[in-house]
Order: C-alpha cells, then sequence, then structure tokens
C-alpha cells in the first residue's frame, strides 16, 4: 500500500505543512540489513516510537506512511514513550503485515510483563511482535529480577510458545547488565548504544558488541548520532532527546558517525528522536559508505575533545 492509497482523512493537506522536517528530502528507498542469526532483512535505520509522541494523529499517519513508502520496514515502540502506542496503532495497521515490528517491556515480573504485553498487542492493534524486549536493562538488579522465579522472562518464554511474539530481545544503557543478561539467555538481538564518542572516550561498547558477536544476534543501536550529555543549568533545545545530537548542520560528522555504527556489525540504528534529526539520518543511512583510517582518526580525536559523552567510562 503506497502512502497515497493510504492518506484519506488528510486529503488537501501537504507533507510540507504537516511535517516541515520530516524526511524533506528522502532518497527513493533506504537498503536493508540482515538481523543476526534471524535471517529478517530490516531497513538500515528504524522508526523509534518517541517520533510519534504527543503529535497529531494525521501527522503520525503521514510519517509512518512516508517512511514505510521510503523502504523502512523496522518499527520499534514502547509503553513508556508516552502515549505513541496510542498513536503508532491505527497509523501503523495498514503496514503490519510487510514489516517488523518490535515493543519492549520495563516490567521485570511475570505479572507485569504480561500485563503490558496484551495492553501493548491491543493499542497497536496487532496479534503478535516480531521482538519483544527486555527494556533499559541498567543495573544488575535490572538483570535478576527478570530472571527470578515468576520475573519477566517467564511470561517472555510462554507468550514465544504461544505465538505473541517471535523472537526476545533487550535493552540496555549499561554494559555490566548487557553482559550479565547475554550471560543468562541466548537472546536473539541486543538494542544498545553503541555510540563513537562513548566507545573511543570511555571504552563504552566493545565488549558488549564483541559478545553479542559471539552467537551472531542481531545488534541493533541507540544513541548513534548523540554528541554529548547537556550541561549542568543548559537549556533542552530538543524535548525528545536528553543528549544534545550531533549539531545539524555538521553532515560530514554525521555521516561518519553513522557510518562507523554500521561498521561494528549493526544492522539498523534508531536516531533521534527528533523528526528534524530522522530526516538528516535518513539521508546519510542511505549513502553509508566505508570508513578510511583518516575517517576514524578523526573520530577518535573529535571524541577526545567530548568532555561529557553520553555514557561514562564503562567498568566491567
Amino acid at each position: 500500500m503506497k502512502r497515497r492509497d493510504f492518506i484519506k482523512t488528510t486529503a488537501g493537506v501537504t507533507t510540507a505543512t504537516i511535517l516541515p522536517h520530516f524526511m524533506c528530502s528522502a532518497p527513493p528507498e533506504i537498503p536493508r540489513r540482515i538481523l543476526g542469526r534471524t535471517g529478517e532483512k530490516l531497513s538500515m535505520l528504524g522508526f523509534g516510537g518517541v517520533l510519534v509522541m504527543n503529535e497529531e494523529q494525521k501527522i503520525v499517519n503521514e510519517m509512518v506512511a512516508k517512511a514505510y513508502d521510503h523502504g523502512i520496514n523496522y518499527f520499534d515502540v514502547a509503553p513508556s514513550y508516552g502515549n505513541a502506542e496510542d498513536l503508532l496503532g491505527p497509523a501503523f495497521a495498514p503496514y503490519r503485515d510487510r514489516c517488523f515490528f518490535a515493543c519492549k517491556t520495563t516490567e521485570r515480573t511475570a505479572e507485569g510483563a504480561q500485563r503490558e504485553l496484551e495492553e501493548s498487542l491491543k493499542k497497536l492493534r496487532t496479534d503478535h511482535f516480531d521482538l519483544y524486549q527486555l527494556h533499559a536493562l541498567t543495573t544488575l538488579e535490572d538483570v535478576e529480577a527478570a530472571f527470578a522465579p515468576k520475573g519477566a522472562m517467564e511470561t517472555f518464554l510462554q507468550a514465544q510458545k504461544e505465538g505473541k511474539i517471535r523472537y526476545i530481545g533487550f535493552s540496555a544503557h549499561s554494559e555490566l547488565a548487557a553482559l550479565s543478561a547475554m550471560d543468562r539467555y541466548d537472546f536473539d538481538t541486543i538494542l544498545f548504544p553503541i555510540n563513537f564518542a562513548a566507545w573511543y572516550k570511555g571504552n563504552f561498547g566493545p565488549r558488549v558488541v564483541a559478545k553479542a558477536k559471539e552467537t551472531n544476534k542481531g545488534i541493533l543501536a541507540l544513541k548513534g548520532l548523540a554528541y554529548r550529555r547537556y550541561q549542568e543549568g543548559e537549556d533542552k533545545l530538543y524535548p525528545k532527546a536528553w543528549y544534545v545530537p550531533i549539531d545539524i548542520n555538521d553532515t560530514e560528522l554525521a555521516q561518519k558517525a553513522l557510518s562507523w555504527i554500521y561498521a561494528q556489525g549493526v544492522t539498523a540504528a534508531i536516531p533521534p528522536g527528533e523528526p528534524l534529526f530522522w530526516d538528516r539520518a535518513f539521508r546519510i543511512a542511505a549513502t553509508a559508505s566505508e570508513l578510511g583510517p583518516g575517517d576514524i582518526e578523526q573520530l577518535q580525536n573529535e571524541a577526545s575533545g567530548i568532555a561529557t559523552p553520553i555514557f561514562p567510562e564503562a567498568r566491567v
């Protein structure tokens, strides 16, 4: 289904007036990569649910349709993204059978995860998720709770048997939590911050990526186009990003940062949640190229000058 066949309720309203910054100069279609051992082919850029949070329904409809028309087939959302599930459900319904749909839960008990899974399925108007993830594993306690008796993993495994989820993964913002989770279970995918500044400045990420590759897990990247944390008292310019993204005018650095992510074995990256930055990410992801030694050195030098990368030095 093409966008023109779907957008009937917004007749007379153009993308330029609804979405001045969303995929304004998009190329025809974005390339796809295989997601680890699953064999699934995902667009190299994922549509993160934060994009649609607090938008009008007609705008969300147009965003999803436009993304689909340009080859995006990987969509990811979570209950913690405000009203994103309510908005994405009706917008995504026409494309469900042709896309890879991922969802998450921050619940750590079996009961809580079951409740949230059923609520998400209902809101998102689907009978299953292609990928369901333990969301935001941050501490070893999070991992322990999820794997404890009557923990969330019991719900995940049962839901997989029932066909409500196909693959099982996790997202994490801590190397310790990610490594511990992979020791506990052979997840199909990981969703992890893979960022040049955190990698080179604090050695944050290499161990997690290496461990994921040992069993050919699908690697999905967060925060790849982040630059640094906000300083204390600094005005937050972008409400849907808790960090400072790479400057919107620095296309060269953004291009190299994203190309670097893919060089680490990443299948798909989720860009910042602001439409302005997503548009740029789409354009540069479609033309990602192999980096030379000079490019790597430039990224290393850039990282060394960043006082506050988004994640501190890794401790393992």
